[in-house]
């Protein structure tokens, strides 16, 4: 069916197909060999008030012993592995869209000093509180 709207047509599918070049740059991954440079960056929601930073990372499927969080100079780094098929079985593989492999997302912090007061992962996401320090 055609949109009524030719320049409303072009911007949504302009949309669509950044939306598809976004998710395969973020889904990118190699199976086999292991690699020591990270595959994949994993998705965040971020929000901060005068009192802390609160981040949200999708990490479905990686277990609390496969990253690590760091806290660098004015950035926060979560790194680790997702493994492959771990819950599949055996047969053909027909669509594989969820990363997998080494990952690791670096997210810049505003400016100021923070403390990590809060590491939890709940629902397949991975909760950071960072304390704003005086």
């Amino acid at each position: 069916m055609r949109h009524p709207d030719p320049s409303a047509w072009m911007l949504a599918e302009a949309v669509e197909l950044l939306q598809t070049a976004d998710r395969l740059n973020r889904q990118f991954f190699q199976i086999g060999q292991p690699s020591e440079s990270p595959c994949w960056e994993p998705p965040v929601d971020m929000y901060v008030n005068d009192r802390e930073v609160g981040l949200l990372i999708a990490l479905p499927g990686v277990a609390p012993e496969r990253f690590e969080v760091a806290l660098e100079q004015q950035a926060i780094v979560v790194r680790g592995e997702r493994s492959f098929g771990a819950s599949l079985g055996p047969g053909a593989i027909l669509r594989l869209e969820i990363p997998y492999g080494r990952f690791e997302r670096r997210i810049r912090l505003p400016f100021g000093s923070f403390q990590l007061t809060e590491i939890l992962l709940e629902n397949g996401c991975l909760k950071l509180t960072l304390e704003r320090l005086k």
